[in-house]
């Protein structure tokens, strides 16, 4: 079995001229592909689309955003209503309440009265 041979210095300034030479004739062959001429056109194309479809996004977000803080002061509008006339519906009943306690009292008072008149 033979042994490894140590490349020397110029073998090994050879073999790397060489392979940037293979790197940069397929560079080259890369380049010359029309598909790939209209890469940078198409990659800002595809960039314009991009940021296009992204403000829409931003768009919808801020409306949506809009009507949801709508539907919540409406919320809260509706509330203070139903609270008005919750406490106007507690009052009433507070004033019917005092109402049918009046009544039962009075009657008692009007007949205390007509006692005390008959003696």
């Amino acid at each position: 079995m033979a042994g490894f041979k140590q490349p020397d210095f110029i073998e090994r300034q050879e073999a790397a001229a060489k392979a940037r030479k293979l790197a940069l004739e397929k560079f080259r062959a890369k380049n010359a592909e029309p598909a790939l001429a209209m890469g940078p056109t198409a990659r800002a194309v595809r960039a314009a689309e991009r940021s296009g479809i992204k403000t829409t996004r931003e768009i919808e977000r801020a409306e949506k955003k809009a009507r949801k803080a709508e539907r919540a002061q409406q919320a809260e509008r509706d509330a203070a209503i139903e609270a008005e006339r919750a406490k106007a519906d507690s009052e009433e009943r507070k004033r019917a309440s005092q109402a049918e306690q009046k009544a039962p009292r009075d009657t008692r008072y009007a007949a205390r009265k007509s006692r005390s008149k008959r003696r």
